[in-house]
């Protein structure tokens, strides 16, 4: 089979595209005919060495951990699938990935891919969906009337919490560039803020949640916009730990879980039309360094999606 990989640490050009046996599933496991990959962040800091301490494994390494595909074996234990099954999940981040025509993926951290639509758009939910619903509510504690601020709302986790919020009926607040403040409002958000134009932490204030995917002065400058007790969650360190207790609100970061009962509820939402995948540009599996490059301007409206099929 054809996958991406890495056998070191570097820019794109350290993505190749090899010849590889077909993995075999282990007891708890299944293997996928992959049809689709999606893009995150994650993925270009892991083949650039940035997440090796956090994400520790061994070369050569296939990149991506996001899929959407069909059952094609399964483990001798799993019991809860069949051969034919479409899914989709986040497999492991430490093991080998998805940018490949088959992945070998834990039973328990799959589930039915949504069943209104195809895979090149159910690649795109995963990790993304994944951690915008467990920043959102898990560590977030998000709750109906609340006012939450969405930094990055268009992006990949973006778009999904600006969606997830908004269906659970707190008030949607996103910090875009001016070209996405129509395409977020449409999405469901109640404001916009155009951080080339506006200091968002001199216009808000009392803010229940923020949610933080930009880290450094963004998430400083978000502890000014809280409401005594408000929470702070960020995808990446917590920096600013002292100011936080300063100022008697709660920082907290965290990364994304695979779990199945999530994805089921997303895929549910997407089915029941709350939710939509925002999937932006579509490269073949023989473009990821195209993709990687793109994904690392960090101005990407939604998801990167490598279609493999």
């Amino acid at each position: 089979m054809k996958a991406i990989r890495i056998h070191e640490f570097g820019g794109p050009e350290v993505l190749s595209i090899d010849d590889v046996d077909i993995p075999k599933p282990g007891k708890d496991e299944v293997l996928v005919k992959i049809h689709a990959t999606s893009v995150n962040p994650v993925d270009w800091k892991i083949r650039a060495g940035l997440r090796k301490e956090k994400f520790p494994s061994t070369f050569p390494l296939t990149i991506g951990w996001d899929f959407s595909g069909v059952v094609e074996e399964l483990g001798e234990k799993v019991s809860t699938f069949r051969k034919g099954d479409e899914v989709y999940g986040r497999p492991d981040l430490t093991k080998n990935g998805t940018y490949a025509e088959y992945a070998v993926v834990k039973a328990n951290t799959i589930c039915i891919k949504p069943l209104s639509i195809g895979h090149t758009e159910a690649a795109a939910v995963p990790l993304a969906g994944l951690t915008a619903w467990q920043g959102l509510f898990d560590h977030g504690l998000l709750k109906e009337g609340q006012k939450v601020l969405i930094h990055a709302a268009a992006g990949g986790v973006g778009t999904y919490a600006v969606q997830f919020a908004k269906a659970i009926g707190a008030y949607v607040i996103g910090t875009s560039s001016d070209y996405n403040i129509d395409f977020l409002k449409r999405l469901g958000a109640d404001e916009v803020i155009d951080y080339n134009m506006d200091d968002f932490e001199k216009v808000l204030s009392d803010i229940d949640l923020v949610f933080d995917t930009i880290g450094g002065e963004t998430q400083l400058k978000s502890l000014d916009v809280l409401k005594e007790g408000g929470r702070l969650i960020t995808v990446l360190a917590p920096e600013y730990v002292a100011e936080a207790k300063a100022k008697k609100v709660h920082l907290i970061g965290f990364t994304a879980q695979a779990k199945a009962n999530q994805l089921k509820e997303i895929g549910e939402m997407i089915d029941n039309g709350k939710v939509k995948p925002i999937v932006e540009t579509i490269y073949t599996l023989s473009d990821a360094r195209k993709a990687h490059i793109e994904s690392k301007t960090g101005h990407t409206r939604g998801k990167i999606v490598l279609q493999v099929i």
